[in-house]
């Protein structure tokens, strides 16, 4: 219960990995801030959270528009004076090469919202998190620590997020303030079935065996897990961590098998 009676934001919270994340928080008697852009889904998760013994906020909030993000933070201020926690997990994926993209917006329009969009809440939430010594996470991806073919424009939004929140934890030396990164492999999750093709359309189903994936809530658990021990990062599956280290001594072995995963589908 180490997260007991904290204020929490979770951006990207009406689905995936977001809403288990968020429910799993419930179980600590939290104070959540759920912020996505479906309000009709936020409200009917702060149902569940309520039930569970927390407390919620439901703030709309499109993470595209700055002044977006900075009314979240001031919302959440508003209602309960204080953030310790803010988790940048809301996030949109694609599922196409390259040469058969035919909207080039795609690359903008995935770092607006993965990476602007976690930077722009972090800045504004930062100067509270640093009044009560608080914790930052960024939601990254495996595919934020190497290349991962049909998924350029994601994983070049997902690197830039490793490279934010890198950075802004050697700023905060000393402050008392903790940056967790968390990069899961594959999850079952609702931003497969919204991957966008070459034409900037969602798919409308997942291209995943979905079967052999992780699930949400198992995600969710150990994300919950490294931001009550401040941990710097979690990877969640063995073949992430693997290829962590085997990219610096062999980078053409996890080329292979980053090509593998996006074939098998899983």
């Amino acid at each position: 219960m180490r997260l007991k009676n904290k204020v929490i934001i979770v951006t990207g919270a009406s689905e995936g990995i977001g809403r288990a994340l968020c429910l799993a928080l419930a179980k600590q008697t939290t104070q959540l801030v759920l912020a996505a852009r479906n309000k009709d889904r936020l409200e009917a998760l702060k149902a569940e959270v309520l039930s569970l013994g927390s407390e919620a906020l439901v703030v709309p909030t499109d993470l595209t528009d700055i002044q977006a993000c900075q009314a979240l933070v001031n919302e959440t201020i508003a209602k309960w004076g204080r953030i310790d926690v803010l988790v940048n997990n809301a996030g949109a994926t694609m599922w196409v090469p390259v040469d058969d993209i035919e909207d080039p917006s795609i690359f903008e329009n995935l770092m607006r919202l993965n990476y602007l969009g976690a930077a722009h809440t972090t800045y504004y939430a930062l100067p509270f998190i640093k009044k009560t010594k608080g914790r930052v996470v960024g939601v990254s991806s495996v595919a934020g620590l190497t290349g991962v073919p049909c998924r350029s424009g994601y994983a070049a939004s997902k690197h830039a997020m490793f490279g934010f929140f890198d950075s802004l934890r050697v700023e905060l030396t000393g402050t008392g303030v903790t940056v967790t990164m968390i990069a899961p492999d594959f999850v079952v999750s609702e931003i497969h079935r919204r991957a966008v093709d070459g034409t900037g359309r969602p798919l409308g189903q997942s291209p995943m065996q979905e079967s052999k994936i992780m699930g949400t809530e198992a995600c969710a658990e150990m994300m919950v897990d490294a931001i009550e021990k401040r941990k710097r990062l979690l990877i969640t599956s063995f073949r992430g961590k693997l290829a962590r280290w085997i990219k610096l001594l062999s980078p053409a072995s996890v080329d292979a098998l980053a090509a593998k995963a996006i074939r098998d589908r899983k």
